[in-house]
């Protein structure tokens, strides 16, 4: 699985704005809807909050993957984000998350969501990569950089 064949180039946000959990969530989920199965923004806001509140998807190092999943979906999608300044996003290691990706799931896509979840997670245990993200200038920096990232697995 290729993570660039999830992510479109309208689905990178090089600047979120968002101050808090919710608002980031929203912010990453704007760009997927109503895409092709007619998805409501205030419904994957809806999903990604209750995942949410099992347990944060803040896993540390600056980095967090917001996921859920929906029964109406047809297949994976994604979104990244960075946060120039950092948002609370009650990650595991208690600081700021800069970089978010967001995977949207159809309900019976267990095994394909956790590898996505699996490779996004081993692309960014570099920290060099993560610097890279935070240092790009441009959407178009941002996806070559996880091209070249996701070429390596």
């Amino acid at each position: 699985m290729k993570i660039l064949e999830l992510l479109d180039r309208a689905c990178i946000l090089p600047d979120l704005k968002a101050g808090n959990k919710q608002e980031v969530l929203e912010e990453l989920a704007a760009p997927l809807v109503p895409g092709p199965d007619g998805l409501q923004l205030k419904t994957v806001v809806e999903v990604l909050m209750d995942r949410e509140r099992l347990g944060s998807t803040g896993i540390g190092d600056s980095i967090a993957i917001p996921h859920g999943k929906l029964p109406n979906l047809s297949s994976l999608r994604l979104a990244f984000g960075r946060s120039l300044k950092g948002v609370d996003f009650d990650s595991m290691d208690g600081k700021p998350t800069h970089l978010f990706f967001l995977l949207l799931a159809p309900i019976n896509s267990a095994g394909l969501h956790l590898k996505a979840l699996a490779k996004i997670s081993r692309m960014l245990m570099s920290q060099p990569f993560r610097e890279s993200l935070m240092k790009a200038a441009s959407v178009e920096e941002i996806y070559r950089l996880l091209a070249e990232r996701d070429a390596e697995f």
